[in-house]
């Protein structure tokens, strides 16, 4: 009996002693291993949380590369009085220890300079394919209309040469119509210098997609000009154009489209026979561009 009672205090003497006070050795608590740079600022939800801005850097290959200095700073005040609306898409790089920004490059240049310490950001835990990257940054931009015409043109070029896409497979990935692709497309084609005054805006995109059609670059050229100078509209390059290519402006062979539109109006537009339905939508917002500019003119009657 007396020996089982020695074993039995035996096994709970130390738990006597500590409730006393006594220490058999030094301890410590234990604590939690050093978070992995990856891990700060995470929430139990992986998906999201809030990152220092530190953290964060932009991604070399995104499309965008101009961003204007007055709509960011307009955005900064924004995010300064309302908070951040939208989280950053990122990735994780290994290679840098940071968060690379896969969307979202003008909220974070915003957010810097609105003095703010941290952002929300949505992580990309996949791996993603530098194809998959500039899908997204094309698509968020796209969206947005962020895109100059020609940073979005070499955007559309690097995806169907990374992918070996046919630029109707692009339209349907991004969702866009394929003769939006090619029309944007149509502008590499151009001359360098005239590229220039189209991403200065000084030649509307649409007046540089009819002048590729052209195969004489002096005759682009000086048609360019005029367009910049303010004196070739996007209707008047286009028949600029048709007349550089040996078309009066009454083929003999035509065909005429009839569109209906809500109410009492229509619309009929007549072209060559052999025209695509590309061409057909570019004479449309041909048209549009004019009827807004009258609508901008205050002219109000039709007739």
């Amino acid at each position: 009996m007396m020996g089982a009672t020695g074993n039995r205090l035996n096994q709970v003497g130390h738990l006597l002693e500590e409730s006393l006070g006594v220490r058999s050795q030094e301890t410590h608590p234990r604590l939690s291993p050093v978070a992995s740079p990856k891990d700060v600022g995470r929430r139990p939800l992986r998906g999201l949380g809030r990152v220092e801005i530190e953290q964060i850097i932009p991604d070399p290959d995104q499309p965008r590369t101009e961003f204007n200095s007055e709509a960011l700073t307009a955005l900064a005040e924004n995010l300064k009085a309302k908070g951040q609306l939208h989280p950053l898409h990122v990735r994780w790089s290994e290679t840098a220890q940071r968060w690379v920004i896969i969307s979202g490059e003008r909220r974070w240049r915003a957010a810097r300079h609105a003095g703010l310490a941290t952002v929300d950001c949505f992580f990309h835990e996949e791996p993603l394919s530098k194809s998959q990257i500039l899908e997204l940054q094309l698509i968020e931009n796209l969206l947005r209309e962020d895109l100059s015409p020609l940073e979005e043109a070499r955007a559309f070029e690097t995806l169907l040469r990374l992918n070996g896409w046919t630029s109707k497979q692009l339209a349907e990935t991004v969702r866009i119509p394929a003769s939006k692709i090619s029309r944007s497309l149509a502008l590499l084609k151009l001359p360098a210098e005239i590229q220039d005054q189209v991403e200065a805006g000084a030649v509307p995109a649409r007046t540089a997609y009819e002048l590729s059609k052209l195969t004489n670059s002096e005759s682009q050229r000086r048609l360019a000009e005029d367009s910049a100078e303010g004196r070739l509209t996007t209707s008047a390059a286009a028949r600029a154009v048709r007349q550089r290519q040996g078309r009066s402006a009454s083929a003999s062979r035509t065909t005429q489209h009839t569109f209906f539109a809500d109410g009492p109006w229509r619309v009929t537009i007549s072209g060559p026979k052999n025209g695509t339905y590309e061409e057909l939508e570019s004479a449309l917002l041909q048209v549009l561009d004019e009827v807004r500019l009258r609508i901008d003119n205050n002219v109000r009657r039709t007739a």
